[in-house]
């Protein structure tokens, strides 16, 4: 498994994303996957407070028992848990901390990330939270999640006035149907607030700041699996099989370019899955493709998907597909 860097953490390039646990699997499951995933090189578990009611980080933290020290253990707050804990206020980052460290069974959280802006409370607020725990020793690197390139610049910013730790990456959605990390930075009239749903150019302010890019969802919420076909239902018991999830994933519009993506991977000598993470991973600033896992299976599979270097012809064919 190739490693790379955020912040002082050498972390996977394919990393093991914990929204299943607690929800879809149970204790005895979670464990067979994150077993499936140390034993196969990664070593990047991501989690949150809200995954599967907050059982996500309870199930961790009993798979992880005797192995602690294999695992570069991530987890989030800030998005709603319940009416009392939500948002980035500094009183709530402690009490997030102090509960998602009680819930994995640990006394130091690796990576801890803000899961969204909170627009309600200056981010220099929030970052002197962060790194009060930080100095105590109850984190080790800070990040983020769902920002844009002004709000990173915010945030840099405001971490270097207060001479403390800067947020070492950005989570955001990236796939081969989902770019918006691509492209020029947008302009900024310095207002934060009107491009905070614009994540243009995250990839190059990341590199602008000398941050990692962590996407999520790289398979596009489970088109480029491999398991749905152009002309067939999408088999039972996957993420879209009702019709509802389909269309909201955009299936219809997207299963054409599927099959020549498809097509084009045979022809290559590689698998969808294959193609999806080492797409990704040919951003110098992507450090790790966080991908979930249902079986342990997945997570072998997974593991192994980032090993493709594609060449400068093959981009090309690539984006000649995408295009349509």
């Amino acid at each position: 498994m190739e490693m790379r860097k955020i912040g002082s953490l050498s972390v996977s390039a394919i990393g093991l994303g914990c929204n299943n646990f607690g929800g879809r699997l149970d204790s005895a499951q979670t464990t067979e996957v994150v077993s499936a995933a140390l034993d196969s090189g990664i070593n990047l578990l991501d989690t949150a407070d809200i995954y599967g009611a907050t059982k996500s980080e309870e199930y961790l933290g009993q798979a992880l028992r005797g192995r602690r020290d294999r695992a570069i253990v991530a987890t989030k707050f800030g998005m709603r848990v319940d009416d009392e804990r939500q948002g980035a206020a500094p009183a709530y980052v402690r009490q997030a901390c102090e509960d998602s460290l009680r819930r994995l069974g640990m006394d130091t959280i690796d990576l801890y990330w803000l899961h969204q802006p909170d627009p309600s409370v200056p981010i220099a607020d929030t970052l002197a939270a962060m790194h009060a725990l930080v100095t105590e020793g109850k984190v080790r690197e800070i990040a983020c999640s769902n920002f844009s390139a002004a709000q990173l610049r915010e945030a840099d910013k405001a971490a270097r006035q207060l001479g403390g730790p800067r947020f070492v990456a950005v989570q955001n959605e990236y796939s081969l149907f989902v770019r918006e990390p691509e492209g020029d930075i947008p302009t900024d009239d310095g207002s934060v607030a009107r491009e905070e749903t614009d994540k243009r150019g995250v990839l190059k302010q990341c590199d602008e700041l000398g941050i990692s890019f962590v996407p999520y969802f790289p398979l596009a919420s489970g088109l480029l699996t491999g398991k749905y076909h152009a002309g067939q239902p999408a088999p039972d018991g996957t993420r879209l099989s009702s019709a509802g999830a389909w269309q909201r994933f955009g299936g219809d519009e997207r299963i054409d370019t599927v099959e020549r993506l498809r097509s084009w991977c045979a022809d290559n000598g590689q698998s969808l899955l294959e193609l999806a993470h080492s797409w990704l991973l040919r951003h110098s600033c992507v450090a790790s493709v966080i991908s979930g896992a249902t079986k342990p299976g997945q997570a072998i599979a997974n593991a192994a998907a980032g090993d493709w270097k594609l060449n400068g012809s093959q981009l090309t064919e690539i984006e000649e597909i995408l295009a349509g």
